[in-house]
C-alpha cells in the first residue's frame, strides 16, 4: 500500500502481482473503494501487475470539497500513473471507473492500451435523481441511501444467496465520505461523453449487466455502438457484475486482456431514430491522413494522362469511320461504272461510224472504177470502128 499526492489530495494505492508483468489499473464505482475488486485479484495477478486506488472522495483517499468533474478524476489517474512511472497501462473501471476510463481513452489515448468498461454509461440524463442523492447524502448521511443503492447493485436472488458479500459492500457505502460521494455525483450528473467516444480506436470490452437498473443494458450497447470495434459481454447480474458473477466476469476480462490480438469486429451501424444524427466517423490517425493525402496527390498526377488518352482515342477510331463512310456511299462507284459504259458505247458507235465511212468510200471507189472502166471500154470501141 502506498500514498500519492496531487494538488494537496492524498490517494490510497495498492500494487499486486509480478513487477515485470503488464500493468493493469482498476478504478472503483461510486460509493465503494478499491476492495470491490477483491474477487478479481487472485486471477488477475497471474497475468498483470495490478494497480488499485481509491477514487478521490472514496475509501482512504482525500475527499476535498466538491463538486468534482470527470476530467479532474481522470487527471488523478494520470498523476498516479506518472508517480508509478507507467507510460501506458491497461484499464478496467466499473460504473464511475468506466466513465473515467472513457475520458482517458479520448483525452490521453497514448496512456491506455486495452480497456474494460463495465456496467457504465457515457451520459446520465436524469439530473434530478442525482441532485436528490446529493441532498440526501449531505443532509441525512450515507445510511439513508443504502436500501435503494443495494437494490440497484444486486439482484434479489444474489442478496438472498450471499448476504455476507452484500454486507461487505454495505460497509463500503457507509464509510464513504458523504462530501466525496456528493461531489462525485456532480461529476456523473454533468458528464456527456457520447460524441467524444466516437474517436476511440483502442480495443475495448463493454461488460453489461442484464438486470442492471443503475446503468441499463441500453447504455452499454450505446458505448459499444459508438466505439469502433468494441466487443460486448452480457452477464446475468445487476450493477456490480464483477461481484455477483465473479467467475464469468474474470474469464471474460482475462480472455480479452490476454488475447494475442484483438481485431476490431465489423458491425452494421444501427438504424437511428428520426431526428437523430448518424454517428460520425472516427477520427483518423495522422499516418492514415498522410497516406490518403499521398494517394490523392498521386491520383491527381495521373489524371492528365487519362485526359490525353481520352483525346487520342477518337483518332484511332477515325479510319474505321472513314471506311464505313466510304462503304455507306455506293453512288460514286455507280457513277464511274455508268460513265465507263457510256465511253464504251461511244467507242462502239465511233467504230460503226468508221466502218460505214469506210464502206461508203469503198462504194464510191468501186463506182468510180466502174465509170472509168466503162469509159475505157467505150473509147476502145470507138477506136475499133475507125
Amino acid at each position: 500500500m502506498a500514498q500519492f499526492e496531487r494538488d494537496g489530495v492524498e490517494f490510497n494505492v495498492t500494487l499486486d502481482g509480478p513487477e515485470n508483468a503488464p500493468p493493469l489499473v482498476l478504478s472503483n464505482s461510486l460509493g465503494t473503494n478499491l476492495h470491490m475488486w477483491d474477487s478479481q485479484i487472485p486471477e488477475l495477478t497471474k497475468h498483470f501487475r495490478v494497480i488499485r486506488y481509491d477514487t478521490r472522495g472514496h475509501g482512504q483517499s482525500g475527499a476535498p470539497e466538491g463538486p468534482y468533474s470527470i476530467e479532474a478524476l481522470g487527471r488523478d489517474a494520470l498523476a498516479i500513473m506518472d508517480a508509478l512511472e507507467f507510460d501506458q497501462v491497461n484499464w478496467m473501471g466499473l460504473s464511475m471507473g468506466g466513465m473515467i476510463g472513457q475520458w482517458l481513452l479520448t483525452h490521453a489515448p497514448e496512456r491506455i492500451g486495452r480497456a474494460v468498461l463495465a456496467n457504465t454509461g457515457s451520459h446520465m440524463p436524469q439530473t434530478d435523481i442525482w441532485n436528490q442523492r446529493i441532498r440526501t447524502a449531505l443532509d441525512k448521511g450515507m445510511e439513508e441511501l443504502t436500501p435503494g443503492v443495494i437494490e440497484r447493485w444486486f439482484t434479489a436472488e444474489f442478496r438472498e444467496r450471499d448476504p455476507d458479500t452484500v454486507q461487505k459492500i454495505v460497509r463500503m457505502l457507509h464509510t464513504t465520505p458523504a462530501q466525496g460521494y456528493a461531489a462525485c455525483c456532480s461529476a456523473i450528473r454533468d458528464m456527456d461523453q457520447r460524441e467524444a467516444i466516437r474517436s476511440v480506436t483502442h480495443p475495448v470490452l463493454v461488460v453489461i449487466g442484464a438486470h442492471d437498473p443503475a446503468t441499463p443494458p441500453e447504455m452499454g450497447k450505446l458505448i459499444a455502438d459508438h466505439i469502433r470495434g468494441a466487443r460486448t459481454v452480457t452477464l446475468d447480474a445487476a450493477h456490480l457484475s464483477n461481484i455477483e458473477q465473479a467467475e464469468a466476469f474474470n474469464q471474460a476480462v482475462i480472455d480479452f486482456l490476454t488475447a494475442r490480438e484483438v481485431a476490431p469486429t465489423r458491425r452494421v451501424p444501427p438504424r437511428h431514430a428520426a431526428g437523430r444524427k448518424p454517428p460520425r466517423k472516427p477520427v483518423a490517425s495522422k499516418a492514415a491522413t498522410r497516406k490518403r493525402a499521398a494517394t490523392k496527390k498521386a491520383a491527381t498526377k495521373k489524371a492528365p494522362a487519362k485526359k490525353v488518352a481520352a483525346k487520342k482515342a477518337p483518332s484511332k477510331k477515325a479510319p474505321a469511320k472513314k471506311a464505313a463512310a466510304k462503304r455507306s456511299a455506293p453512288k460514286k462507284p455507280a457513277a464511274k461504272k455508268s460513265s465507263s459504259r457510256q465511253a464504251v458505247a461511244k467507242k462502239s458507235a465511233a467504230k460503226k461510224a468508221a466502218r460505214k465511212s469506210t464502206a461508203r468510200k469503198s462504194t464510191v471507189r468501186k463506182s468510180t472504177a466502174r465509170k472509168s472502166a466503162s469509159r475505157k471500154g467505150a473509147s476502145r470501141k470507138g477506136r475499133g470502128k475507125r
